[in-house]
C-alpha cells in the first residue's frame, strides 16, 4: 500500500485526482472532480454547469466518439439498413462488422477476421443495429464520459475506451466467432468497470455504489435478453477494469512522473488484445479452409 506523500508514516489507497500522488485523510480536499492534494486543491477548477458548455469542450473525446458512432450509423442507413429494425444488415454492417469467420451472401466469398480482415476488431464497435441500439449505447457513453473524462484526463479515457473495445471484440470472437457482432457496448461495459474502480480508489463510495448497481442491472440484461453479445460485454468489462487497476497502481507508484508508464500500459494492453483477437479469429476458421 502506498504512503501519503506528505505524511510518509500513513498508508492510503487514495490518490489525488489531478497529480496522482497518494494522500491521507488529512491531506484530502473534496472537489467536483474527486479528491485532491493540498497543492492541487488551491488551483482553480472550472465547473461546467450548462449542457451547451458540456458539449462545447468539457468532454471532447466523448463527443468525438459519439460523433464517430453516429456517422457510422448514417453510413449504415445509406447502405440499406432500416433505421428502426436494423435489418437488412446493409453494406457497411456486412463489410465492417465484427466476424471471426463467415461467408458474404452477396459475393459468396469468405470474410472475417480469420480471413485477414483485421480491421473488424475495431470497426465493429462503431456500428449499431438500429436507432434504439445506437441510442442506448450513446446515452451510456455520454454520461460515463462526463464522469470519467474530466476526472481521468482525455487520453486515459480514450485508452480505456479502445482497450475495452478490443477486449469486447476478443470476448465475442471467443464465444460467437460466426455471428456478425456490432455495437459499442463492449467499450461501454469497460467504462462502467473503470468508473466503479476509479470511484472506489478515490474514496467516492456513493458514486461507486451507484455505478455498481448500474453494472449489475446491465449484467442481468446481458444474460436474460436474447441476441446480445455476452462475450462482448464480459470481455469489455474485464479489459476496462483490469486496465483501470493497472493505471491506478502506476499513478500510486510513480506519482506525477507516472504518465509514460501509463501510456506504455495502455499501448501494451491494446497491442496484446489485438494480437489475441487475430489468434481467436484464425482459430475460428474450420480446418482445411
Amino acid at each position: 500500500m502506498a504512503t501519503c506523500y506528505r505524511h510518509t508514516d500513513r498508508q492510503t489507497n487514495v490518490a489525488c485526482s489531478n497529480c496522482g500522488r497518494p494522500i491521507c485523510p488529512d491531506c484530502m480536499t473534496s472537489t467536483p472532480v474527486g479528491m485532491r492534494c493540498p497543492e492541487c486543491a488551491r488551483q482553480k477548477t472550472k465547473v461546467v454547469r450548462s449542457t451547451s458548455g458540456m458539449l462545447s469542450g468539457a468532454h471532447p473525446v466523448t463527443i468525438a466518439l459519439i460523433g464517430a458512432c453516429v456517422a457510422a450509423f448514417v453510413a449504415q442507413v445509406a447502405g440499406g439498413m432500416d433505421v428502426v429494425s436494423g435489418s437488412p444488415a446493409g453494406t457497411v454492417t456486412l463489410d465492417y462488422g465484427l466476424l471471426g469467420f463467415g461467408a458474404d451472401p452477396r459475393a459468396q466469398e469468405l470474410i472475417g477476421v480469420g480471413e485477414g480482415e483485421y480491421y473488424r476488431i475495431v470497426t465493429g464497435g462503431f456500428l449499431h443495429s438500429g436507432i434504439l441500439h445506437l441510442g442506448i449505447n450513446m446515452l451510456a457513453l455520454f454520461f460515463l464520459g462526463a464522469l470519467l473524462e474530466r476526472a481521468m484526463g482525455g487520453w486515459r479515457f480514450a485508452g480505456i475506451f479502445f482497450v475495452s473495445l478490443l477486449g469486447g471484440s476478443l470476448g465475442a470472437l471467443i464465444l460467437s466467432p460466426e455471428d456478425l457482432t456490432v455495437g459499442a457496448s463492449g467499450a461501454v461495459f469497460g467504462l462502467m468497470a473503470a468508473g466503479f474502480i476509479e470511484a472506489r480508489d478515490r474514496g467516492m463510495n456513493d458514486v461507486a455504489s451507484q455505478i455498481g448497481f448500474y453494472v449489475v442491472i446491465n449484467l442481468i440484461f446481458t444474460f436474460s435478453v436474447p441476441n446480445i453479445s455476452v462475450g462482448g460485454h464480459i470481455g469489455g468489462m474485464l479489459a476496462g477494469g483490469a486496465l483501470t487497476l493497472l493505471l491506478a497502481q502506476a499513478r500510486r507508484s510513480g506519482g506525477a512522473g507516472a504518465r509514460p508508464v501509463e501510456i506504455g500500459i495502455i499501448l501494451g494492453s491494446g497491442a496484446a488484445l489485438a494480437v489475441a483477437c487475430v489468434v481467436a479469429g484464425n482459430a475460428a476458421v474450420p480446418p482445411g479452409l
